[in-house]
C-alpha cells in the first residue's frame, strides 16, 4: 500500500473514531430520557411554561473550536406562554461592545413536549422537546456578517436547577466539526424587578 494510501486510510479511521465518539460518547449523545423524572402529587414534572415563561439575566462565553473563551455576554430574556404559543425574546450586550437581539416564535405539539420555533436568523425551524428537567433543541443559526455570515448545525440543552436557574450549554458545527460552543447560566428575575438596559442595536 503507497504512503498516500495509507495517510488517507488513518483520515478515515480516525474521522470516524471521531464521529463513534459522538454518537456513543459526546455531547451530542445525550438523550432526554438520560432526564426523565417520576411525577408526585408534590412535585409534577415541570412544563416549558415552567421552565422558561419568565424573567431572566444571563451570563455567558462562546468558546471557540480549541476550547479558548473568545467571547463574553450578558443578556436579558424574557419568555411567555399562552396556551400552544410562545415567545422567548433575547437581548445580548457583548464584553466587546457590540449588542444583538434574537425572539424565538414557539408552538407546541399536542403532546405538550415536542415544540417547534423559528426566529430571524434561524435557517427553517427548530426542534425541540423537553422532558423531565431538561430541553434539547436542534435548528441552523445563520450568523452576521461580521462573524463570516456562515450557517451552523446548533444542538441547545436546558437544564433546570433546584432554585430555578437554567444552564444552557449549545455545540455549533460546521461540515459536522465542532465551531464553538456556548455555555450560560439563566438567573430568574422577579417579575416587578427592574432588568438594567441593553441597548438596541
Amino acid at each position: 500500500m503507497s504512503a498516500i494510501a495509507m495517510f488517507l486510510l488513518g483520515v478515515l479511521v480516525t474521522l470516524g473514531g471521531v464521529r463513534l465518539w459522538d454518537a456513543v460518547w459526546g455531547f451530542r449523545a445525550q438523550k432526554l430520557d438520560d432526564y426523565a423524572i417520576e411525577a408526585t402529587d408534590a412535585s409534577p414534572p415541570p412544563d416549558i411554561n415552567a421552565l422558561l415563561g419568565r424573567r431572566f439575566e444571563a451570563h455567558g462565553l462562546i468558546f471557540d473550536y480549541t476550547g479558548r473563551a473568545r467571547s463574553r455576554f450578558f443578556a436579558e430574556i424574557e419568555g411567555a406562554f399562552d396556551g400552544a404559543d410562545g415567545t422567548l425574546k433575547e437581548r445580548f450586550r457583548y464584553a466587546s461592545g457590540e449588542t444583538d437581539r434574537r425572539e424565538w416564535t414557539i408552538r407546541l405539539g399536542p403532546d405538550g413536549r415536542r415544540f417547534e420555533a423559528t426566529a430571524p436568523d434561524v435557517v427553517g425551524v427548530a426542534e425541540g422537546e423537553l422532558k423531565g428537567d431538561a430541553i434539547r433543541m436542534t435548528y441552523r443559526l445563520q450568523l452576521p456578517e461580521r462573524a463570516g455570515g456562515h450557517v451552523l448545525d446548533v444542538v441547545d440543552w436546558l437544564y433546570l436547577m433546584n432554585d430555578g436557574a437554567v444552564v444552557n450549554r449549545s455545540e455549533m458545527r460546521k461540515f459536522g466539526f465542532k465551531a464553538a460552543e456556548l455555555i450560560a447560566v439563566f438567573q430568574p428575575v422577579a417579575a416587578s424587578a427592574a432588568l438594567p438596559a441593553v441597548a438596541a442595536e
